[in-house]
């Protein structure tokens, strides 16, 4: 057995690899042990783990089938990344409808956390954008999935956290632009006020938007961060204000004194003040915009040995600055801080997955250095305010939240059991349902 980390490096556990291969011939009957689809592993927790089990890992379903340059239909295999789509239908003219926050993840990992965007008040979720898939099950069943055949099916895999068979194919929809290049603003807010009055300001004119925060600001100044808005550019960037991409990396992990709430709380102060006129407005490439992290290599590496935790939850709308509110105030005096802490406004689409995390409201997400059993503590009262608000935290995010929460969260989880795959199972999965 191999040891596996996920991408926030908690936990550490030992599992087989299977290597399935040849989509029209691939088989995963009868393995012996407990299956689970693996792309590229960047989840945060063990969702994409399966401890003393094993992984199907999908970088030999790496091909691209059928690209309609017309239409902006892209058929693929489920081990694509995001980013070798973009390679492709860029210079086409064409862009992911919906991408998260980094390129690096598979197609077939986008559909089983249902990812989401920066434009989700706009496009919904990624699997609002998929029209049809394989699916291949440990029963010996290959299953065309739509919204109009084997539907019910469908609605499970979407968002179903690979647990539902292995997806061996996969089509999507993709969207129109003119460019590579986006036209952004960046606007500094002093309070969390501010932050909902300029998200109800930009949603309306703005393809994308998402808030920094600084979520070690107390009083006056509690949610106070930089806003940024975007959208797909009409004009080319020239020869000589291209900048050149460079990609650092981290080649070490980082000593485990550098994050402290010290240093973080002066990162944040920094970060926040550099727009010292409030707002700047910038025009670059797409890669700038959606996926600054993806510059770092490793950039995981930066919370040490022990890793880092990711705590992302939604809540309702309709009482979501008050409730956004403590829990800032409960982070704020933990002294616990973030420095990647985002907030968002999710739209109303509908998410066509039966388990997809994303619903109208408010989503705030921080990525914690792991403080240890405080943490935990600190998580366990985040939860008891996110229940009460009939909100949920993002499972491809977690590491730690209780069955309780989850089955709170997710009370479909049981008539999503029906459409389980027998043979599939995770760790994530084990830990939050006992199944």
């Amino acid at each position: 057995m191999n040891v596996f980390q996920s991408w926030g490096r908690i936990p550490a556990v030992r599992q087989n690899k299977l290597f399935p291969e040849w989509r029209n011939t691939l088989s995963i009957e009868d393995r012996g042990s407990l299956l689970l689809p693996y792309g590229r592993g960047r989840s945060y927790g063990d969702s994409c783990l399966n401890d003393r089990q094993t992984i199907c890992v999908t970088s030999r379903l790496n091909h691209f089938i059928h690209f309609d340059r017309e239409q902006g239909i892209l058929r693929c295999e489920s081990g694509v990344g995001l980013d070798e789509i973009l390679q492709l239908v860029v210079p086409h003219g064409w862009f992911l409808a919906v991408t998260p926050g980094t390129q690096y993840v598979t197609v077939g990992g986008a559909i089983a956390n249902d990812v989401h965007g920066k434009n989700h008040h706009l496009a919904g979720t990624f699997g609002c954008h998929l029209t049809a898939f394989e699916l291949v099950r440990t029963t010996g069943e290959r299953l065309y999935c739509s919204a109009t055949e084997n539907a019910a099916m469908f609605k499970a895999t979407i968002g179903g956290l690979g647990l539902t068979g292995l997806i061996t194919w996969a089509e999507i929809r993709l969207k129109k632009m003119a460019t590579p290049f986006m036209d952004s603003e960046t606007i500094r807010f002093e309070n969390l006020a501010e932050f909902f009055v300029l998200s109800e300001e930009s949603d309306r004119d703005w393809e994308y938007t998402v808030a920094w925060i600084d979520c070690l600001a107390q009083g006056e100044s509690l949610g106070r961060g930089l806003f940024i808005r975007g959208r797909h550019s009409e004009q080319l960037m020239s020869a000589s204000g291209k900048i050149a991409k460079r990609r650092l990396s981290m080649p070490v992990n980082a000593p485990g004194f550098l994050l402290n709430q010290y240093t973080i709380r002066l990162f944040n102060k920094i970060y926040y003040r550099k727009n010292r006129k409030g707002e700047s407005v910038a025009h670059g490439h797409y890669e700038s915009f959606f996926y600054p992290l993806d510059s770092i290599g490793n950039w995981n590496r930066m919370y040490g040995r022990r890793g880092f935790y990711q705590y992302q939850c939604l809540v309702p709308l309709s009482d979501g600055q008050a409730i956004i509110t403590r829990l800032l105030e409960m982070i704020a005096a933990s002294g616990m801080g973030s420095f990647l802490s985002v907030l968002k406004k999710f739209g109303d689409i509908e998410s066509p997955g039966m388990l997809s995390f994303p619903r109208p409201g408010i989503t705030l997400a921080l990525d914690f250095p792991n403080y240890g059993t405080k943490l935990l503590t600190l998580f366990e009262k985040l939860d008891e305010q996110v229940m009460q608000a009939k909100g949920a935290v993002y499972p491809a995010k977690d590491a730690r939240m209780s069955a309780k929460a989850f089955q709170h969260y997710f009370p479909q989880w049981r008539d999503f059991s029906r459409y389980r795959d027998p043979g599939m199972s995770s760790s994530f999965w084990r830990r939050v349902t006992g199944e």
